[in-house]
């Protein structure tokens, strides 16, 4: 029941008997998500979790990490990515493994 329930929110019940080739790349990254949260995680890091994927699937696996990230789950996230760092609540860049700045974002982007 927690599988089908988690396969639905991820919105890739009706290809759960699919091979992982069968799936798009949104697909398959929203796969990865599922898996991790089988275990109910309090923590998902999520390295470049957009990584070539289309404009489409890419929105929609950030909104799912926002929705999870509004449910209670910490999300720490590594992009180059400043579309994607636009969804965080919090922003740390980095620069020859040194912080450059630390700062909270003060309008979330939230679909």
């Amino acid at each position: 029941q927690r599988v089908e329930a988690i396969l639905a929110q991820m919105q890739i019940a009706h290809r759960r008997d699919h091979l992982p080739q069968q799936l798009s790349g949104g697909q398959q990254q929203r796969v990865a998500v599922a898996r991790a949260l089988i275990i109910q995680p309090a923590l998902i890091l999520a390295d470049e979790p957009t990584g070539n994927l289309d404009s489409e699937n890419s929105e929609a696996v950030m909104n799912l990490l926002c929705e999870l990230n509004r449910a209670g789950t910490t999300i720490i996230m590594v992009t180059h990515s400043d579309e994607d760092a636009s969804y965080a609540s919090r922003t740390v860049r980095m620069r020859d493994g040194q912080i450059v700045a630390d700062m909270p974002v003060e309008v979330k982007r939230y679909a």
